[in-house]
């Protein structure tokens, strides 16, 4: 097929020989497969911010940091050029993600190049070479699902352990790969992950994500649903006792002293004051 216009950069380049079809068009970007020589990859546009229908980027934004400063004051002031730069770093930050995961051992789409907004990347396919399937379109059994499961709270381990947290994970961005004959979860969709120690957001974002895996598998495997491994993952990760080894129970003791409740109006008092003033020293900034 002719090749998109933002692909054709990549071909000019010779970083692209052909481009064979349309894989997906999703909420943030579109997947093209291609050819780079004997190999088959994928190419991932991200679209536009006005095109994209992903909501809540501020969330998996926040606390995201550029090296220059001129970009970063220029994001502050929500300049055109700071639109701009946060637009790109937007767009950088699955590879990123995907570097940092892939070099922690997590099972993820290999990176090979970033250029003019376009990742190119691994092609995850299944037993006859096409492209894998996700999650949603498989049916497991149960001894399947509570495999997969157990495999994918270990991938969120890894990935915690690494500092990052998915934000989006579900079975609509996990890939069923085949390697060697065995089926294989290959997580995707990275460009709204988000640092665990540096997003307020993050504690949320992962006991979301790992509720979404006990949700989807706990339709093949019953038992499933009455886990509660986000909490007991994040305790320990709060407490410096996670690692890639540590034994899981799914099993997660809440506390039931009483709250403080004067305590928690002061720190939404606090919170919100504070957001005030920060709102005030950016309008400021931002008056010539």
């Amino acid at each position: 097929m002719k090749a998109p216009p933002r692909l054709q950069a990549l071909v000019d380049e010779g970083l692209i020989d052909t481009v064979v079809r349309q894989l997906m068009s999703g909420k943030e970007a579109m997947v093209y497969v291609v050819r780079c020589g004997d190999d088959t990859r994928c190419a991932k546009i991200y679209k536009e911010a006005t095109q994209r229908s992903f909501r809540q980027a501020v969330d998996y934004t926040e606390n995201r940091k550029v090296k220059n400063s001129r970009q970063a004051r220029a994001m502050a002031k929500g300049t055109k050029f700071g639109r701009q730069a946060q637009e790109a770093a937007w767009q950088s930050a699955e590879v990123d993600a995907l570097y940092r995961l892939a070099g922690a051992g997590v099972r993820v789409p290999q990176p090979y190049n970033f250029y003019e907004g376009v990742l190119l990347m691994e092609l995850v396919t299944d037993a006859h070479g096409d492209a894998a399937p996700r999650l949603n379109d498989v049916a497991f059994t149960s001894q399947q699902a509570l495999q997969h499961h157990r495999t994918l709270i270990g991938e969120v381990v890894r990935m915690l352990c690494a500092g990052v947290v998915h934000g989006d994970l579900s079975e609509f961005n996990i890939l069923l790969a085949d390697e060697a004959g065995q089926d294989v979860p290959v997580i995707i969709d990275l460009p709204q992950a988000v640092d665990a120690a540096g997003n307020n957001h993050a504690q949320r974002m992962l006991l979301r994500d790992v509720a979404n895996l006990r949700d989807f598998f706990g339709q093949f495997a019953s038992e499933l649903l009455g886990s509660d491994y986000g909490p007991e993952i994040w305790s320990l990760y709060q407490q410096g006792l996670l690692s890639q080894d540590t034994v899981l129970t799914g099993h997660f003791d809440r506390s039931r002293a009483d709250v403080d409740l004067s305590a928690v109006m002061r720190e939404i008092d606090d919170a919100r004051a504070e957001d005030a003033a920060r709102r005030l020293r950016m309008q400021q900034a931002a008056t010539p």
